[in-house]
């Protein structure tokens, strides 16, 4: 048999044809593909083929079944599909990236199965008119950071929020902010740099998509050993940082158990208070988002103590009835 050029990369034409036009729905033949090849200029033996496929099993472990009818397919895969949508609908829901880059990075997932699903994948993952970040550069951002947290530095940037008119307005008057950063972390479907600030003494976050010509700096960043991220997080509330952090007592209808474990983690521990009633105890940055989150629950939950906690409670509330 006469040897085309393109010989050599016949067994990666027969992996590529596996992947992107087979499952268990689509299967190919021997002939079929024999045909494919032919159209590509290479040219196959049928046995050659059956020893292509076993090398294709055996080296790149591809789990290529046949059935009855001599056909064969890719029956597994790295991701199965469910699996791959649940990480498109994550790219779809997060605001913090923009429509467009949604739609590349749902793109570049759906050619982790095959060509039938793919498609299916992008039709049912809506992304357009979904709250999302107009910030384009979040990603240089993204990385400036993650190279500051594994060098140890610590990254200076600019802060905006928007006006009415969608303009932005630069915030701290002094220029650049200065932070040392600890951790990227998503919370309430955006995406925060959590580090140490020294304006304030202590550790704040900020949104990654409200940040700008983020840098890394050449002073070592300042590190709290002793920093945990998972409840620094449960302590703070909408990812906003109150005045200061105290140990709180609260009440909760038992019908809430699953709500103070969504929240506070299920490793919390709750206390039998009535038959009716359990409390915890736990340290909490206390902030207008905190009690918001309170003030939801209605009257299945209360701050039992301390009591500089329930009178700044009921001032909270005091204030929003005499605005109304």
């Amino acid at each position: 048999m006469a040897r085309s050029s393109n010989q050599k990369q016949k067994i990666l034409y027969i992996e590529k044809m596996f992947r992107e036009e087979s499952d268990e729905l689509h299967a190919l033949t021997v002939a079929g593909i024999q045909e494919k090849l032919e159209r590509l200029g290479i040219t196959a033996e049928r046995k050659a083929l059956y020893s292509d496929i076993e090398t294709l099993r055996d080296i790149l472990g591809m789990d290529i079944c046949s059935d009855k009818n001599g056909t064969y397919y890719l029956a597994s895969r790295d991701f199965e599909f469910e699996e791959l949508q649940l990480l498109a609908d994550a790219v779809a829901c997060s605001k913090f990236i923009s429509e467009e880059k949604s739609r590349a990075l749902i793109g570049k997932i759906a050619h982790l199965t095959s060509n039938f699903r793919a498609n299916e994948l992008q039709r049912s993952v809506i992304v357009a008119n979904r709250v999302k970040t107009v910030n384009k550069k979040i990603y240089y951002s993204i990385n400036k950071i993650h190279e500051a947290i594994e060098n140890g530095r610590k990254i200076t940037f600019h802060y905006f929020n928007y006006d009415i008119k969608k303009r932005k307005i630069f915030r701290n008057a002094d220029g650049r902010y200065t932070m040392s950063p600890y951790h990227l972390a998503w919370e309430d479907e955006n995406y925060y740099c959590i580090g140490f600030y020294e304006k304030y003494n202590s550790v704040s976050n900020f949104r990654v998509d409200r940040m700008e010509d983020v840098e890394v700096s050449d002073e070592p960043a300042i590190i709290s050993e002793d920093f945990n991220l998972a409840e620094y997080t449960r302590k703070i509330f909408g990812m906003f940082a109150g005045k200061e952090t105290i140990r709180i007592k609260l009440r909760f209808d038992n019908s809430l158990t699953s709500v103070v474990m969504d929240k506070f983690g299920s490793d919390i521990t709750m206390h039998k208070l009535d038959e009716n009633n359990f409390y915890i105890s736990k340290d909490i940055n206390v902030s207008p988002t905190f009690y918001g989150w309170l003030f939801q629950l209605g009257v299945k939950a209360e701050i039992i103590e301390p009591l500089s906690a329930r009178n700044d409670f009921v001032a909270f509330i005091d204030s929003l009835r005499d605005m109304y």
